[in-house]
């Protein structure tokens, strides 16, 4: 009689042991746990740590709460002013709702990314090449209002949308590359000549200036004489002015009526 209750014991024991680990599950920290009953969903979601389910009753979906990274393929559009180019993003979303990701639709991170590729193709659409070039934050945020409207029924949160790159065709390139140095090369035109006209207003103030006190031109002419000669050149020129001649000449000769009388006889009439 002892052996036969053993024996049951045994058999409770063992049969329990099979039960639990049948029933037994673990739901990690970033994860939650849906529970379909007999293809109903049964209560909220299951927190983390040990869980029970009835084996071969229920059914028990785990969600992944962590943000996922999901790179959205290169498309291929034409911009509003009718310019060629290929645009991939990444998208970064996380689902907030484990229930209704499991309920409200198939597979969230295909129809995620399906979205995130229809969204790019319209901003495409919309956008100017400029836009895609340099505001790419505002384009961003518009992605990302356009992917997480149909996204919040399904459980979903877009946490952020990044336009990666930007391909042009090799036609464009040469052409913004000419446009960029046509516009660089206009502008150094400006630069220099706003330049020469601040030098030429300069030097007038100074031929002004010069031309009060003679002895200042004579000074500037010995301060180039000595900054040439600093360049230890082999041949230096140096211009005399006129103004130094008369100055010279009325040194020599201080009035007409005492310069001396040329030797020989005058020629005749």
């Amino acid at each position: 009689m002892v052996e036969e209750l053993l024996t049951a014991a045994a058999g409770t024991a063992t049969a329990a042991a099979a039960y639990l680990l049948a029933a037994a599950r673990v739901v990690k920290q970033y994860e939650r746990g849906v529970v379909l009953r007999l293809g109903r969903l049964h209560g909220t979601a299951r927190p983390p740590g040990f869980t029970l389910v009835v084996p071969g009753v229920d059914h028990l979906h785990k969600v992944n709460l962590q943000i996922v990274t999901m790179p959205v393929p290169a498309q291929e559009g034409i911009t509003r002013d009718n310019v060629t180019v290929r645009v991939d993003a990444v998208v970064y979303f996380k689902v907030v709702d484990a229930p209704a990701a499991i309920i409200n639709v198939e597979d969230y991170r295909f129809a995620v990314s399906q979205m995130a590729q229809t969204s790019l193709r319209s901003i495409i659409g919309k956008s100017d090449l400029d836009d895609l070039l340099s505001d790419r934050e505002k384009l961003n945020q518009g992605l990302e209002l356009m992917i997480d409207s149909p996204a919040i029924g399904w459980g979903v949160q877009i946490d952020r949308v990044e336009i990666k790159d930007v391909s042009l065709p090799d036609t464009m390139k040469r052409s913004m590359a000419r446009q960029a140095e046509a516009d660089r090369e206009r502008r150094a035109r400006v630069i220099n000549a706003d330049a020469e006209l601040q030098a030429s207003r300069k030097l007038a103030e100074a031929a002004r200036e010069m031309s009060e006190t003679p002895s200042a031109l004579q000074l500037r002419l010995l301060q180039t004489i000595v900054a040439v000669a600093a360049e230890k050149n082999s041949t230096l020129v140096l211009p005399f002015p006129v103004e130094l001649l008369r100055f010279l000449e009325r040194a020599q000769y201080p009035t007409p009526d005492h310069a001396p009388e040329p030797d020989g006889p005058r020629p005749g009439p």
